[in-house]
């Protein structure tokens, strides 16, 4: 009877943790503002860098009515639940005097290789307020190490030599969160089955959250949409 039992128990804890991706788009309702052009007259190198005008980030609508740049994450649901930090770094790169990637996340104390692939400064100068910001002149090529080791809304970085250059940085005690793309979609990744409340955020039209239920099947889809205005 004991053995039968212990086999009951060993069966039962060597079931996999039931988890799944969380799927979605971010939809764009009305007509948004023509972009602005970003003038890059100041620095020959950066004016030289770009054959088509480079035109703002800020708000990117898709050709899908979808929109681009825009963070997803889990804000509630995670609880005490610890993460193991990446070992593989974020790379953030100044290419074109442009920012790569314009919006992205990383987990607390993830590293952030900062790089500078155009020939010519930068001056990296990034505004936390609950990590320790820091303003640093990047000479040509180089790459900045860097971490952020407390969890934290996204915040701007932006460069004290070219004052069109801006991006967005969200830091994360955990793995789950996804930036739109070209399509508008996103996915989280191997979120846990539960519920949780997911949130979207957006450097001109702010956040908006939505409640999403990870179940036995391991699938869950939530679709946000901001308007014009």
């Amino acid at each position: 009877m004991k053995k039968a039992v212990l086999a009951v128990m060993v069966v039962f804890l060597s079931l996999p943790v039931v988890a799944g991706d969380v799927t979605g788009k971010v939809s764009f309702e009305g007509k948004p503002a023509a972009p602005a052009r970003l003038r890059m007259d100041a620095d020959k190198f950066c004016a030289m860098a770009h054959k088509a005008p480079v035109l703002s980030e800020e708000l990117v609508v898709n050709k899908n009515g979808t929109l681009k740049n825009v963070l997803i994450y889990v804000k509630d649901g995670i609880g005490g639940k610890k993460f193991d930090t990446p070992k593989t770094p974020v790379v953030f790169d100044q290419k074109g005097c442009i920012y790569k990637p314009h919006v992205l996340g990383v987990m607390a104390g993830q590293e952030l290789q900062v790089k500078n692939s155009d020939n010519t400064l930068h001056n990296v100068h990034a505004l936390p307020k609950v990590n320790q910001g820091f303003n640093q002149g990047q000479p040509v090529p180089g790459t900045m190490k860097k971490n952020f080791p407390k969890p934290e809304a996204p915040f701007k970085v932006k460069c004290e030599v070219h004052s069109w250059m801006g991006a967005y940085i969200g830091v994360f005690s955990h793995p789950f969160y996804s930036v739109t793309g070209d399509d508008g979609s996103f996915v989280i990744k191997d979120l846990p089955a539960g519920e949780y409340t997911v949130e979207a955020w957006h450097e001109k039209y702010g956040t908006q959250t939505m409640k999403v239920k990870v179940d036995a099947t391991g699938k869950a889809t939530v679709n946000f949409s901001y308007k014009a205005g």
